[in-house]
């Protein structure tokens, strides 16, 4: 009788070890770090995607860029070297979604306010009416942190060439004149390589929660 139980005691200790090692498998198994897909405009839907750009399939990055922020400053892509960095489009006199947009970006600026690696870009799509002292009394009413966030405003042309053939922000055709006109709700996640890494819905809380974790799975990125 004894020598039973001192088997069924090997064999408990035993079955014990190896159900460890098959949860601790499992485990590791559904956490294996996946890393933010890198978007290209193939991947885009065409409604998104500059008819020159949709079968592109990689080494898209955003362009280079020379704007003007809410502090007078020229506000360049080195202005954002080795950043993570979130982009939107905007204007100050909106009344629909970009006061839910601007709120939304000023919640990310809460979450990211002391970390170094993160800043945040917002471009006007009314430049001639966002002038830098209009920008300014924006960013003041807004609590805008000027080392994390910038409000840009400058040559039309070039901002709505970004939206359309950098960013893949906007679904409407046009040339950037004085009648064509910008307006998405897309918040666009870009890593420190200028590559595009997510698209968000900028009015909708769960979305700045999604961005806000896939963030920090980029960070990751960078300690692999």
């Amino acid at each position: 009788m004894s020598s039973f139980f001192k088997d069924y005691k090997i064999f408990a200790i035993v079955f014990g070890i190896i159900s460890i090692i098959i949860v601790t498998i499992i485990y590791n198994t559904l956490n294996v770090y996946q890393p933010l897909p890198i978007y290209q405009p193939s991947m885009v839907s065409t409604e998104l995607v500059d008819s020159t750009l949709q079968y592109k399939k990689k080494y898209h990055k955003i362009a280079d860029f020379s704007l003007t922020n809410q502090n007078g400053k020229t506000i360049t892509q080195n202005d954002y070297k080795d950043k993570i960095y979130v982009a939107d489009f905007f204007f100050t006199t909106c009344p629909t979604i970009c006061p839910i947009m601007t709120k939304n970006m000023a919640e990310i600026q809460k979450e990211i306010l002391n970390d170094d690696e993160v800043m945040l870009l917002s471009h006007s799509v009314t430049p001639k009416i966002d002038t830098v002292a209009q920008l300014k009394r924006y960013a003041i009413k807004k609590g805008v942190n000027d080392k994390k966030w910038n409000l840009v405003t400058g040559d039309k042309k070039q901002i709505y060439a970004l939206a359309r053939k950098s960013y893949l922000a906007v679904k409407d055709d046009g040339d950037g004149g004085p009648f064509d006109m910008v307006h998405t709700e897309n918040f666009m996640l870009i890593d420190k390589k200028r590559q595009i890494r997510g698209f968000y819905d900028g009015t909708n809380p769960e979305e700045i929660e999604k961005l806000l974790n896939d963030i920090a799975i980029l960070k990751e990125e960078y300690l692999q």
